[in-house]
């Protein structure tokens, strides 16, 4: 999404002085299960698939975000939602095969022996290097 567009529908859809014109529960009728599995951060994408159907202001703005992986974390701040209300406005993306998500890559365990060895591996042969120098 554009800055012009950006601007523009903060202007429709924002008051400085009230906030958000629209309630969070209007934008996803109601609704507050998503259909589709998503967790904070899950990575969504465009998948450039033209929705049937016409899309609210909410969903073109959220599909917007998505022309590069983003997490769902950011879309909803840049949508000023609710993580609950983004998800369900995701997953109708995600239905209609607009979008489409990865789940969150896992963290290695940082109580992974192995993990810890590596670095004390690593460690140990910076050391070596550095006292090899002097």
């Amino acid at each position: 999404m554009n800055e012009a567009t950006q601007h523009s529908w903060d202007e429709t859809w924002l008051d400085d002085a009230a906030g958000r014109l629209v309630r969070p529960y209007t934008v996803s009728n109601g609704r507050t299960r998503p259909t589709a599995v998503l967790e904070l951060l899950s990575m969504v994408r465009a998948t450039g698939k033209a929705p049937a159907a016409h899309l609210d202001p909410d969903h073109a703005q959220a599909l917007g975000l998505c022309d590069v992986p983003t997490s769902v974390a950011e879309v909803s701040a840049h949508l000023r939602l609710p993580v609950v209300v983004t998800k369900v406005l995701l997953s109708d993306l995600v239905d209609c095969g607009a979008v489409t998500t990865r789940p969150p890559i896992p963290a290695a365990d940082p109580g992974d022996r192995s993990v810890l060895e590596a670095v004390l591996l690593g460690l140990r042969r910076l050391q070596a290097a550095a006292d090899a120098e002097h």
